[in-house]
């Protein structure tokens, strides 16, 4: 396993209105963008390559805000995937991308999973998150993995990253 620390940088402010293309907002769909500005962030990746081909990746990501910027985010990026649950893909292979807020672990003040999946051809790429907001911070849990039930692991790890959040502090 190898363990890396990574900070992919948020959407801010801007808040993706109608008339932006649903292609423009797949970073931010896939909850790995959020809206709003948060004042702290950190991250850890975790990933496993065991040579059978398949590969696993998870990453935990902390994001404090200074204002109400949690909840925020977490209600747009459910507005925004009601309003473009599928986005074709910017290029010219036929693929796309599927997102859905799926039933999940009920967590912290407010949780939700995200599934999301793309298609190129015959390969097929799913990853999965959950959002968990305890008061102006957010703990956000990304799988990504091809193999099927890969994603079996998501809810211990977003339970297990909430109670180190909770020991730990922001």
């Amino acid at each position: 396993m190898d363990i890396a620390t990574v900070m992919a940088p948020d959407a801010g402010r801007q808040r993706p209105g109608p008339e932006v293309p649903c292609t423009d907002m797949i970073p931010l769909l896939s909850a790995n963008r959020l809206t709003g500005t948060p004042s702290a962030m950190a991250a850890a990746t975790v990933s496993s390559a065991d040579g059978s081909g398949y590969s696993w990746v998870a990453s935990e990501v902390l994001r404090t805000y200074a204002d109400d910027g949690a909840r925020e985010a977490m209600a747009d990026l459910r507005a925004f995937i009601g309003r473009c649950p599928t986005v074709a893909s910017p290029g010219q292979d036929g693929g796309g991308y599927r997102f859905a807020v799926v039933p999940g672990p009920r967590l912290g003040d407010e949780s939700m999973r995200v599934d999301a999946s793309t298609t190129s051809g015959s390969i097929k790429l799913e990853w999965d998150s959950i959002l968990v907001r305890i008061g102006t911070t957010l703990v956000i849990v990304h799988e990504q993995g091809n193999e099927p039930g890969g994603d079996d692991h998501l809810p211990r790890l977003a339970e297990a990253a909430l109670r180190g959040y909770r020991t730990t502090g922001p």
